[in-house]
């Protein structure tokens, strides 16, 4: 896939991480890019750890890793951020 291709992944499974686990969080739109298109290379390495095949390209399975992938940067974001509030 190309690069935009991987960003515009990003950026939907990025928002529905945050449709999943609303909150305050400061960044906006590109910390929900970044969160999603890193989420979705964790979500492939997190499937093939699994036994599955990852993030393969634009298919169901492909779209859960990465929505999963994105919800794990977010809460891990989210525990750093606040504890650096604090």
């Amino acid at each position: 896939m190309g690069i935009l291709s991987w960003i515009l992944f990003g950026l939907v499974a990025g928002a529905i991480a945050k449709f999943i686990m609303p909150g305050k969080d400061p960044g906006g739109i590109l910390l929900t890019i970044v969160i999603g298109v890193v989420g979705g290379f964790l979500g492939g390495w997190l499937g093939s750890m699994f036994g599955g095949q990852g993030v393969t390209g634009f298919n169901l399975m492909s779209f859960v890793w990465a929505v999963i992938g994105s919800l794990v940067l977010l809460l891990i974001y989210r525990l750093i951020f606040n504890r650096a509030r604090a």
